[in-house]
C-alpha cells in the first residue's frame, strides 16, 4: 500500500477517535493499537485489512465477520506472489488483538497469558500458546547487537509462577502514582524477560499488560502503544541488560517514561535513540524535562485517585454511580474516595449534589 494511502487511512482513523461516537472511538483506538504493535516484528498491514477495519469501526460488520473476511482473503490467494510480503501475519494478528482489546474479560495468571498468545497466533506459529522448549538469544539494535539473557527453557513455569505470585500479593493501596508506575514497569520487564514463547512475546505481553492495567479502572490510552510500540520493545530490552565492564546497568527508566505517558498523561519524549546503550548526551536534558513536567502533575495521587480525576475531567457532571461503573469500584468506595480527594484539595464540588459539577484542582 503506498505511503500516502497509509497516511490518509491514519488520518481517517484519527478522525474516528476525535469525533466519532464513543463505540467508534474505542474500536478505532483498538485497531490503531493492534496495527501499531505489528511494527515490533517489522510487519505491515495490507490495504484490505485497513478497509475491513473501517467497516468494523462504522458498525457495518462485527469483529468476527472482520476476522473471517481477512482469513478468506488469504485462503483465496493460492500463491505467495498473490500475497503482499509480510502482510498475512500482520492482518490476522491485528484483527485478533482488536477482538481481545474489545473484550471485558481478564484473569491475572500465566494461563491467561498463554491463552492470549494462542488466540493471537493460532495457525500462524506451530507452537502458539505453548512454552518454548529450547533456550534463545536475540540480537538487539538497542544493545549494539548483544542479547538479553532470557530465562532458560526449563525454568519458565517456575519463574512465571513466582513473578505472578509476587504480583498477586502486592498491594497498590495508598501507593503514589509515580511509585505505582515504577512497580508496573518492573513487573512488565520481569515477565517479558522470561520470554516464555518461541515468537510473538512482545505483542502478547502488550495485550496482557493493557488488559491488566484496565483492571485498575483506567481508560488506557492505547494510542501510546500504537505510536510507540518499537520504543516499548526497546525499553524492555534495555531494562534487562547489563554490561558492567562498559558501565551499562539494566534500567527501567525508559519503560517508566512510557507508562507515565500511558497512565498519567505525561508528555515524555519517547525516542528510540535515547534508549541505545551508546546514547549519552540526552540523559541530562530528558531527566530535567521529566522533572519539570512532574512538578506540574499530581505526584501524590494514587492510581485509583488518578483514574477518578481523569473521568471527572472528561465529564464534570458525572454521577458517583456512573463513576463507579466506569472505574469498576463500588459506589460506596467512590463516595469515600471523592470525600478524601476533596479533603486533600484534589477536587471540589460546585452547586450541590443534584445539579452540581466536579472541578479538578490539579493538573494531569
Amino acid at each position: 500500500m503506498p505511503r500516502n494511502d497509509h497516511e490518509r487511512w491514519q488520518m481517517d482513523l484519527e478522525e474516528y477517535i476525535r469525533q466519532g461516537e464513543p463505540e467508534q472511538s474505542e474500536k478505532s483506538t483498538a485497531w490503531k493499537t493492534a496495527i501499531g504493535l505489528q511494527d515490533v516484528d517489522g510487519l505491515k498491514t495490507s490495504e484490505y485489512l485497513l478497509e475491513t477495519a473501517k467497516e468494523h469501526i462504522e458498525g457495518k460488520i462485527d469483529i468476527k465477520t472482520a476476522q473471517k473476511r481477512i482469513q478468506s482473503y488469504y485462503e483465496e490467494r493460492q500463491t505467495q506472489s498473490e500475497i503482499e510480503e509480510g502482510t498475512k501475519e500482520a492482518d490476522i494478528v491485528s484483527a485478533r488483538i482488536t477482538e481481545l482489546l474489545g473484550e471485558r474479560t481478564f484473569q491475572f495468571s500465566p494461563a491467561e497469558w498463554k491463552t492470549i498468545h494462542k488466540r493471537l497466533f493460532k495457525d500462524i506459529f506451530p507452537h502458539a500458546g505453548e512454552y518454548r522448549t529450547y533456550n534463545i538469544t536475540k540480537s538487539e539494535w538497542v544493545l549494539n547487537g548483544e542479547t538479553v539473557l532470557y530465562a532458560s527453557a526449563d525454568s519458565i513455569r517456575d519463574t512465571l509462577d513466582y513473578d505472578f505470585g509476587q504480583e498477586k500479593n502486592f498491594s497498590f493501596e495508598g501507593l503514589s502514582a509515580d511509585d505505582a508506575v515504577k512497580h508496573i514497569a518492573k513487573f512488565t520487564s520481569g515477565i517479558w524477560q522470561i520470554h516464555p514463547f518461541c515468537e510473538g512475546n512482545t505483542r502478547s505481553t502488550a495485550v496482557f499488560v493493557i488488559k491488566y492495567l484496565k483492571t485498575f479502572g483506567f481508560s488506557i490510552n492505547n494510542e501510546i502503544f500504537a505510536e510507540n510500540s518499537w520504543y516499548f520493545r526497546n525499553s524492555l530490552a534495555r531494562a534487562n541488560y547489563n554490561d558492567l565492564g562498559k558501565g551499562i546497568s539494566a534500567t527501567t527508566i525508559y519503560l517508566e517514561r512510557f507508562f507515565e505517558n500511558l497512565l498519567m498523561g505525561y508528555q515524555n519524549e519517547l525516542k528510540n535513540r535515547f534508549i541505545h546503550v551508546d546514547y549519552k548526551e540526552q540523559s541530562a536534558i530528558q531527566s530535567a524535562k521529566s522533572a519539570i513536567e512532574k512538578d506540574l502533575k499530581c505526584n501524590n495521587c494514587t492510581l485509583e485517585e488518578l483514574a477518578i480525576l481523569k473521568e471527572l475531567l472528561k465529564n464534570p457532571s458525572i454521577t458517583q454511580k456512573e463513576l463507579a461503573g466506569i472505574i469498576g469500584k463500588s459506589e460506596r468506595t467512590i463516595k469515600t474516595r471523592t470525600v478524601e480527594m476533596q479533603e486533600k484539595g484534589l477536587i471540589r464540588r460546585e452547586n450541590g449534589k443534584r445539579n452540581g459539577r466536579w472541578e479538578v484542582l490539579v493538573k494531569l
